[in-house]
Parts: C-alpha cells; structure tokens; sequence
C-alpha cells in the first residue's frame, strides 16, 4: 500500500501547466490523477460557442507564440493527438492615425521593406535584430524556461554572445522598451510593432525587463509566427489531455480541491469538495500562489516567512475582454495590405507609455490599449465564410483609484464591465467605422467573470502574478530559489505563479513536474 502511494500523484487543475505536469509524470510511470474544479480541462486553454451560433471563441488565451517555441510543447507531439496549428496570412498589425499600418509579415524581408517605406533604415534595424535573435533566440527562450538557475542552456547562450555583440547585446536586452526602440528605429510604425509586444506583460515601457519581452514577442512573431489551434485553443488542452489519458491518467473535472492534507511537514493527500480524500505521494498545484498559500494549505501548516513574505506579493492587472461575432471583416477605414491575426491599437508611443504609467497608477484610461484577435482571418474554421470572429481585451487597475473618463469605480458589476466594453468598441469604431453595424451578438467578460470562470485568475489577473523583474527568477512567487519546490515536502507549484511565470508554454507544469521526480530519485519524497 506504501509504495503504490509512494508513486500516485495528484495534480490540481487541469490548466495547461497541470497537463504538461500529467504527462511528463505519466511519462515517468506515475499513476496520476488530475482534479479539475470546473467542468470541463483547459484552464485559460478553452474555448466554446455561447456567443453565437456557427462562432467559435476562445475563453481566454488565443495566439500561442511560446508553446510553438516551447521545448516542452514540442517534445509532447501534440500533432499525433489532433493538434494543427493555424496562421494568420500576417502575424501582427498596427493600424496608425495616418491610415497606414505596421505589419509583422511571416518573411522578415517582408516585414524590413514595409518598415522601409516607413522610414529608411528601419527595415535594416529590423534586420539586425532578427540576425541578434537567430543567433541566440533558442538557448535564450530555452534558459527563461528551465528551472533556475538555467545552467545547460545559460551555458550555451553565454557562448553566442560574443558573436552576437557582448556586453552591447547585454545592455540591449536590458533597455527598457521606450529606451530600445527609440534607440532602434525612426517610424512610429516599427516603434509599435516592438513596444506593443512589450504590453502584454504589466511592467512600465520606461523599466527593465520591458525591452526584453517585447523583443522576445516581437522575434517570436518573426520567427514562429503566432499560431492558433485549429478549431479553437480549447484543441491544444484536448490534444494534451488525450496523449495523457493514454498513457494511463485519470481525469476528474467538476471535482473541486478543498485543502492540501499534510503531515510532518509533508503533503500527504488532498480533499475534494465532496468530502473524498485522495492520498498521493506528491502533488503539483497548478493554481495560483495565493490559492495555494493560505488558501489550500492554511497558514498554520506553513512557516511564519511562507506567510511574510507572501504578504508582498502581488498580482498583474486586471482584465476584461470582449468577444464579438461580426456579420462580416471589420471594417479597417484603410484595410492593411496583409490581414493580419493580432491588431495592438494605440494611436502613439507616447500614449502607450502613458496608458502603462495609468495602470500602475491605479487609474482606468481613457483611451484603452487594446489587443485584438481577428480569430476566423488566422483560422477560417471560427465562423461561418465571410464573418469574423473577434476578441479584444485590455487591462485594469487590481485597484482602481480614479478613471480618466469618469465612468467607473472599480466594482466591475455588470454596469460598469458594460461601460467599459463600449469605450473598447467606441475606440475601435474610430479605427473602423461602422463596426457596430457589423456587430451580431457580443460577451463581455469583467474581472468577476473571468475568475469565475478559472479560479487561478484572481481578479482577472492573467499571469498568476506581475511580470515586474522584482517579482521573477528568484523572487517568483516569493523570495526563494525560483524553482517549483514549496516549503511543504512533496508539494510543488506548477502554475503561472513560479518560474518562469505566465504565457502558454508548458514550463512552470514541466518544472514541477521534474523536481517531483528529481525529488523521488533521492528519497525527498
């Protein structure tokens, strides 16, 4: 009875980190059962149809530019389990007030001439930054995605540098955005296209760390593209999910986890809502730190520092985001020569380095930036020929102290989540008119909804936590090692909340999942 349990695994939540930790333990021989608290797998992974008819629309998450480059991703072969990915005929657009665009086309020759006509130069700087990321992208995304510290990986990125310009490319990778592109470029256009990559995080475009995710995004674009799931990013957690139930995994979903039982320190069985205990050998919790911290394991099973320093950690902003099923394409006052998947809107550099400073803030803007998925132009399966489905979503203060339009509090009740969604429509309207027109049925999805709808997005924050370099590496989730152990044995985080933090690349699951067996290979069970 010991040793069966010695080698049972639970894993909570069935997100894409808890299925990427499945399988590699599966992989390994492990009977693994995997608790899901709603009522179908996926996590941010999902998708459905409750728009309207014929629409598919992705929950959450949609463009899946780190799992294409993900080493773990790729090892699982995803394809065999019914995975084809999808690309937009562009991978990234920016419409500017002028009616020109920035375009990220699939050839980066492409994509330099249309910076050229631009401004001249800019194509050659483009140049030169995709010549800097051929020669060390790889060891580079494969280090901020193994456990820290990335010795095999780091080993080979610190080789490449000399040839990839020294300590000039170090000083580069460090610049903040507004720094790095101003140093690179002359057009708005090419200055967009990089800076608005850097807005998917929360960090501020005048800080560290900025440069640095906006140009992995932006090379990504270049590189791998932005891929979608056929048929909807709900197929990515199917394809994980079959590869793991034939390999012998167990699956519940609708089987919430209440608490995490420990003993002497060590995790010894979870219980479920319903009141059944499962006994594990060890546990991967792929929910958010403050889930796990004084949520399923009480504060009282925990050190005093566990609770200290958890008291300092803080969330990425808020969400909501908008889904709308369009009678046809929208309605670009001046189409891009290529449609392109993802549309970042914003009118100027300066307004997105205003509108970031808002947010940290704690002040809504008035002119939103916006992230938009033009999903049946990258994938045609979404919606009926000759429609679009299509999302935006921006962010929000955690906690809001003033709104630059005067409309809302911060509650983020149905009324306000309204008001919201239609200054999103209104500035896209100003970019399109007579969107509204086009607009069949539409879902708004605040803060409250998102959460309700994955438990991990506390108050909509989508990357179990903020991206600001003081809470990474070492300091993600807390100050420790950066890596999946927790201060209970036999307990590991699997989720956005550890190294190397949010996005869909199967790397914080693949790091629990390998210091749990790393962990049983020496008896620290």
């Amino acid at each position: 009875m010991h040793e069966r349990r010695s080698r049972r695994a639970v894993v909570i939540g069935a997100g894409p980190n808890g299925l990427v930790a499945a399988n590699l333990l599966a992989d390994a021989g492990w009977e693994v059962l995997l608790l899901e608290a709603q009522a179908g797998i996926g996590g941010a992974v999902s998708s459905d149809t409750d728009v309207a008819d014929g629409f598919v629309h992705d929950t959450f998450s949609s463009f899946y530019p780190l799992a294409a480059a993900s080493p773990v991703i790729g090892s699982l072969q995803l394809e065999s389990h019914g995975l084809r990915w999808r690309r937009a005929p562009a991978v990234l657009g920016h419409p500017l007030p002028d009616g020109s665009w920035g375009l990220i086309h699939p050839d980066v020759e492409d994509t330099a001439a249309a910076l050229d006509r631009h401004h001249a130069g800019d194509g050659d700087a483009w140049l030169e930054l995709h010549r800097i990321w051929t020669g060390i992208g790889p060891n580079l995304v494969a280090s901020l995605l193994s456990p820290f510290p990335p010795v095999r990986h780091g080993v080979g990125l610190l080789a490449r540098l000399p040839r990839a310009g020294g300590l000039d490319l170090v000083r580069t990778l460090v610049e903040p955005a507004a720094s790095l592109v101003e140093n690179r470029f002359d057009s708005e256009a090419a200055r967009l296209l990089l800076a608005g990559n850097a807005m998917h995080a929360d960090i501020p475009m005048t800080a560290t760390g900025s440069g640095l995710f906006g140009l992995l995004l932006a090379m990504l674009a270049q590189t791998v593209g932005f891929p979608v799931p056929e048929g909807g990013a709900g197929r990515l957690a199917a394809a994980l999910a079959e590869r793991f139930l034939g390999r012998g995994g167990e699956i519940r979903c609708g089987d919430r986890v209440r608490r995490i039982e420990t003993k002497d320190g060590r995790a010894t069985a979870v219980i479920t809502d319903a009141g059944e205990r499962h006994r594990a050998g060890a546990i991967v919790a792929d929910v958010s730190a403050s889930m796990l911290y004084g949520g399923l394991l009480p504060w009282s099973e925990l050190p005093d520092r566990t609770r200290q320093r958890m008291a300092r950690f803080e969330l990425d902003p808020a969400t909501i985001k908008v889904d709308w099923a369009l009678s046809g394409p929208v309605p670009w006052a001046s189409p891009p020569a290529t449609p392109p998947g993802t549309v970042h809107l914003a009118d100027s550099m300066d307004e997105l380095t205003t509108g970031q400073d808002k947010l940290h803030a704690h002040i809504v803007p008035a002119k939103p930036f916006l992230l938009m998925g033009q999903m049946s132009t990258t994938d045609p399966t979404r919606s009926p020929v000759g429609t679009e489905s299509l999302w935006a979503y921006t962010h929000l203060p955690q906690v809001v102290h003033a709104d630059e339009a005067g409309e809302v509090t911060g509650s983020w009740d149905g009324d306000e989540i309204r008001r919201l969604a239609d200054r999103m429509q209104n500035r896209i309207e100003q970019y399109a008119p007579g969107f509204g027109s086009r607009v069949v049925a539409r879902r708004v999805l605040g803060p409250r909804q998102l959460q309700e709808r994955n438990e991990s997005l506390v108050n909509g924050a989508l990357n179990g936590g903020t991206a600001g370099l003081h809470q990474q590496l070492i300091f993600r989730p807390m100050t420790g090692l950066g890596r999946a152990e927790t201060p209970i044995r036999g307990l590991f985080l699997g989720s956005a909340s550890a190294h190397p933090g949010g996005g869909v690349h199967g790397a914080c699951g693949a790091n629990a999942a390998r210091a749990l067996l790393a962990a049983a290979r020496v008896g620290r069970l």
